[in-house]
């Protein structure tokens, strides 16, 4: 996708929008995949039983536990990595001209880092309340929406609570910018002879981007996902060594169908979304045409 000629300001609000209708339809392949990566190291369940657990339970409603924690980290994660991204790539632009693909996957992962930090304090909500209803009654936490979750927090366990696993957080996300922007850019570069323009073109390149994003970040996101989810504060190194000597290695790439499930429709839904916001700002803010003069008489 080209880069929209749009003002700086206007990336951060249209980049966000795009992720917030994206995530309302993948939510349910998030919740699955967070429920996943929960599971202790003596419990093996596959995504289709994770999914039977989740209906019987909690029914279809349950697969939206979360959805407003999901909608503010969008507002606020994608808005700052989207918008980072596009403004870099102009000041990048202006500097020294059309980024090779080392530079955008450069860019792409600082945009990622920026957007992680902003964005941490609803993930860190998004994943506890996605999680308590595979929690015993006893430990639920039972936030009644994302801000009641995110007061809660801090009144219990203090402000930097919001912060907690954010090395984690920006590791995954600085891999997952590089992966989906650049896996995206180059997948599109490399088929677009085969296949040529269209949205075709778009779907396949996406569900690569989809893949290699899947398979790059599910260790670091699993890691996250625990640290955050911790009562108590707790190391990143330390729970990725407990995972591998507990519950082996493989465990690193639990729930990865749920979430490439995700990833592949949502790099589809955010860039098709952005492309028509950027159509819709484009053309309800183009200058009008200078008046035509007409012919002297």
């Amino acid at each position: 996708m080209a880069e929209p000629q749009i003002p700086r300001w206007a990336n951060f609000i249209l980049g966000g929008l795009s992720g917030m209708m994206a995530a309302s339809v993948v939510h349910p392949a998030d919740l699955v995949k967070t429920r996943m990566q929960l599971l202790g190291p003596r419990v093996k369940l596959s995504t289709a039983t994770v999914v039977k657990r989740i209906v019987k339970k909690e029914g279809f409603i349950g697969f939206y536990s979360g959805l407003s924690a999901s909608l503010v980290r969008q507002a606020t994660y994608t808005a700052g990595r989207m918008g980072c991204f596009y403004s870099l790539l102009d000041l990048y632009k202006g500097q020294y001209g059309t980024p090779n693909f080392v530079a955008k996957l450069g860019l792409a992962s600082m945009a990622g880092s920026v957007g992680a930090v902003i964005g941490n304090p609803a993930e860190i909500a998004l994943i506890r309340m996605t999680a308590d209803g595979q929690m015993p009654p006893e430990k639920r936490r039972n936030y009644k929406n994302v801000i009641d979750a995110l007061f809660r927090i801090v009144r219990e366990e203090g402000l930097m609570a919001l912060f907690r696993g954010v090395e984690s957080t920006v590791t995954r996300s600085a891999i997952v910018n590089a992966a989906q922007l650049g896996g995206y850019a180059q997948a599109r570069e490399m088929l677009l002879p085969m296949m040529g323009e269209g949205i075709g073109l778009h779907f396949a390149s996406a569900m690569v981007s989809g893949l290699i994003t899947t398979f790059v970040y599910l260790p670091v996101d699993i890691v996250k996902t625990r640290v955050q989810n911790a009562s108590e504060p707790t190391s990143q190194v330390k729970e990725l060594f407990q995972i591998i000597k507990n519950e082996g290695p493989l465990k690193l790439w639990s729930g990865f169908v749920p979430t490439y499930t995700k990833l592949g429709p949502q790099t589809i839904l955010l860039f098709l979304f952005l492309e028509q916001l950027v159509g819709l700002y484009t053309k309800f803010n183009r200058p009008p045409p200078p008046p035509s003069k007409g012919k002297k008489q």
